[in-house]
């Protein structure tokens, strides 16, 4: 598995050589709201501020998107990931997408 220090959202990994790019590595989860989640929710926008449960939801997404990041890009014999970054998409009403993607590499340490 990739190492957290070995992904950045930079085009370089410091103190590091990139030996071999693998192209990009990406990681997609699509999610909805459970009819529970969207009341709950609801209810919290009430009382306003932060609402938990989308916190959540979101965190959650964005998680399971950046580990199917990493073991797509340790599947092509990388061992960290440049440029990384999100996207997110809303494919219809309350059902989004969240991308995790970046350029797998292999690198190493400078001497």
């Amino acid at each position: 598995m990739i190492e957290r220090h070995m992904v950045t959202t930079t085009f370089e990994l410091p103190g590091y050589k990139i030996e071999r790019s693998f192209g990009v590595a990406r990681g997609i989860i699509v999610r909805s709201r459970s009819i529970v989640g969207a009341v709950g929710a609801s209810l919290q926008t009430l009382f306003g501020g932060n609402i938990s449960l989308y916190t959540s939801l979101c965190e959650r997404a964005r998680q399971d998107a950046y580990e199917r990041m990493l073991a797509e890009a340790a599947g092509l014999g990388a061992n960290g990931i440049i440029g990384m970054r999100y996207d997110a998409t809303e494919i219809a009403r309350g059902i989004s997408e969240v991308l995790c993607y970046g350029t797998a590499v292999y690198a190493t340490a400078f001497r």
